[in-house]
């Protein structure tokens, strides 16, 4: 028995060792054996400095919770990829799925079918069609372009001409942002002499202001959908010495973009449109671990202008026209 004792004794230090060395570098929750959560986050685009921005602001906040495991998924901006992207993470078996659509309609079926695996599914930002998803973050995109619409009526006295820089019209934001606009600006007598959709995207917001400059002698104030677009915009302008005298607006208001513009005098205004990142996040927790969420959540905004931006901006609707 005494040739045994040492075997075992020097088994259990080996053993002690190994765990000193692999269990130092264990996740806390696996060492408190508390259940672990793998989220998947389905992304349309990297393109755009805000998406950009949510995946950082989702990344940010899931960090905080050593429980969850992130996995990300870019489309590049194809539809049948981000749907082939869900089927992935519903295959493989994810707790939950965070989506940022493309379109509507394209990704509506794959959301629904994901549901009905038992995978609960926060849209954020842009709709899918009907209701086969767990809960929806955004903010209303309608009051945002209607707030943009008013504005930029009072800024101009009621009459002007405007170039309408829309993002993707296949996307719900776009949508909305445009419809928005139109109803905040129905009573005035703003004409809008030229608009193009842009899809998100700052070079093709600026080749479509070089259209609109070739075409038209006189343009008071740029709405775009985007702050990229609203950037794009101002650069044709400025190239073409037409800069001065127009108004650019745009809606995203990321910190180190069109709040920035504002700050810089390259926008007049930023209409804030926020990730949801670290929104989303939370839902799915609460989620997992069996809370009742809102079907809908949705997300404040606020107004930047040079009269404000160093204090924060303004929460929509209580802005005025100076």
């Amino acid at each position: 028995m005494r040739g045994v004792i040492p075997i075992i004794g020097y088994a259990a230090v080996a053993m002690a060792m190994l765990c000193g060395i692999g269990c130092k570098d264990q996740p806390a929750a696996q060492k408190t054996g508390a259940r672990q959560y793998t989220i998947g986050m389905s992304q349309c685009n990297l393109g755009e400095p805000w998406r950009v921005q949510m995946n950082a602001d989702i990344r940010a906040a899931a960090e905080k919770h050593p429980e969850i495991k992130m996995i990300f998924k870019d489309a590049q901006n194809d539809a049948l990829k981000q749907r082939a992207h869900v089927e992935e993470l519903v295959s493989a078996g994810v707790n939950a799925i965070i989506i940022s659509p493309k379109e509507a309609q394209p990704l509506t079926e794959p959301v629904a079918k994901a549901l009905e695996a038992g995978i609960p599914v926060i849209v954020l930002d842009r709709r899918v069609l009907g209701d086969k998803f767990t809960c929806f973050i955004g903010a209303d995109n309608k009051l945002i372009g209607k707030a943009a619409g008013k504005w930029i009526a009072g800024k101009l006295g009621g009459k002007g001409k405007v170039v309408e820089l829309k993002g993707l019209m296949t996307s719900t934001p776009g949508q909305d942002r445009h419809s928005g606009f139109r109803e905040g600006i129905k009573d005035s007598n703003l004409e809008v002499i030229f608009e193009a959709d842009m899809k998100w995207l700052e070079p093709d917001a600026r080749k479509e202001m070089e259209s609109a400059l070739a075409r038209f002698s006189q343009i008071d104030c740029v709405y775009a959908h985007n702050d990229p677009g609203a950037h794009g915009a101002y650069l044709a302008a400025a190239a073409a010495d037409r800069a001065k005298g127009t108004m650019f607006v745009g809606i995203d208001a990321l910190p180190h973009e069109g709040v920035m513009y504002v700050k810089q005098g390259i926008l007049d205004a930023t209409f804030l449109y926020p990730t949801g990142g670290q929104e989303a996040i939370d839902v799915a927790l609460k989620i997992l671990s069996g809370e009742k969420v809102p079907k809908e959540i949705t997300l404040g905004s606020r107004i930047f202008t040079k009269e404000n931006v160093a204090n924060g901006g303004q929460a929509i609707g209580t802005e005025s026209s100076d």
